[in-house]
């Protein structure tokens, strides 16, 4: 499915699959004057075997940050805990687990300085 946050219970339904994790991404988006947003992440585990097919990008570099913010991290990919590619075709025994972690938007305007008191 898209990144458009499939309900779990959809996948569930529709595939012969468990969502064993669904949750935010913390940490992912990059800082700034405002933050950017973060990501998400998905852990499946196959039910029965199955062929997977994805396309995804920022996997190697993560959205630029603007106005001296920092950019969100990349997305990651793991097949039973390997990282893959953003882009692939496997088939998959039952009981294997496919995670996806969607990357983090950048941050905008320069972070706030931290600076120690006197």
């Amino acid at each position: 499915t898209n990144t458009r946050i499939t309900d779990p219970e959809l996948l569930e339904r529709r595939y012969p699959l468990r969502v064993e994790r669904f949750a935010v991404r913390r940490g992912s988006g990059g800082e700034g004057t405002h933050r950017g947003g973060d990501g998400v992440v998905r852990r499946l585990r196959t039910l029965e075997p199955l062929t997977v097919s994805m396309i995804s990008g920022r996997r190697e570099v993560g959205a630029p940050g603007l106005e001296g913010g920092a950019s969100g991290r990349p997305g990651e990919n793991l097949i039973d805990g390997a990282t893959v590619d953003g882009s692939f075709i496997r088939d998959l025994p039952a009981d294997s687990t496919l995670e996806i972690r969607s990357p983090g938007g950048g941050g905008f305007g320069a972070p706030p300085s931290r600076s120690k008191g006197p």
